[in-house]
């Protein structure tokens, strides 16, 4: 039986109501989706320091940062747009700060919704702050009154994605009205909306499994292959972790006279 990796996953935060505590939560579909993969989730609150991130990061193999609300895009030297609704500005600062180490660590990561536009951000991209103003002849991306929304998906074959899904219609969830409008350097784009709205990004860089969804695969509405993305994943941290093991083993042996 394959071992299974532990994998990170961040956590959302909710500041303290009138009658409700402050409490950190994830959604079931990311918990479930990575134990349904062969993974260990291991749930990351809001980290408050690089040695806390550092740390974390020591105990896993490989991290998922769920979606969520909107970047803030007044960290990244853009203004304010009426319609973005920040994520706690706690919870931001952790995700930037463990995005960071990751990356330069190349440990394995998986970023959905919130999380794609992260990893783009993080790495030298950047992002439409409304789909509605900056790209007005997209396809809707986001129903409030349907959390389980869905569209169709174009995808490249030579890759994850494409490898996951096959030929045929694809549809995925779809719930965002921001979007990644420049790629990172050294990823390119794996899935687009038939609108020409990035769904998928992926690492071209050897030394860095890296992917990102804008469609929700942990979704209620998820279908049997949306779950083989979250197998690719684990199964590239179990492979890494070998590889690690590996050279560190190599690196015990000495030759005796």
């Amino acid at each position: 039986m394959p071992r299974k990796p532990l994998i990170g996953i961040n956590a959302d935060f909710r500041a303290a109501a009138r009658t409700t505590p402050a409490f950190a939560y994830i959604a079931e579909g990311y918990y479930r989706s990575i134990i349904n993969a062969g993974g260990v989730p291991v749930l990351v609150p809001p980290q408050v320091d690089e040695e806390s991130a550092h740390t974390v990061l020591d105990a896993v193999e490989g991290f998922m940062f769920i979606g969520g609300a909107d970047l803030d895009p007044r960290n990244d030297g853009f203004m304010l747009h009426p319609s973005v609704r920040p994520l706690d500005a706690g919870r931001e600062k952790s995700d930037r700060m463990l995005m960071a180490e990751i990356a330069e660590r190349r440990m394995p990561v998986f970023g959905i919704g919130t999380g794609m536009q992260l990893l783009n951000v993080q790495q030298g991209g950047n992002l439409f702050l409304h789909i509605k103003e900056d790209l007005p002849s997209a396809v809707p991306h986001h129903d409030v009154q349907d959390t389980n929304h869905r569209h169709t998906l174009d995808v490249v074959g030579d890759s994850l994605i494409g490898r996951v899904y096959g030929d045929g219609e694809i549809r995925v969830t779809s719930r965002h009205h921001m979007a990644i409008d420049e790629v990172a350097p050294g990823f390119r784009v794996t899935a687009r909306c038939p609108d020409g709205v990035i769904e998928a990004i992926e690492s071209e860089m050897i030394d860095w499994f890296a992917i990102g969804t804008q469609f929700h695969p942990e979704s209620e509405a998820a279908s049997a292959l949306d779950i083989r993305i979250f197998e690719e994943f684990v199964d590239a941290v179990r492979e890494r972790s070998g590889q690690l093991e590996g050279a560190s083993d190599a690196g015990d042996l000495q030759l005796v006279a």
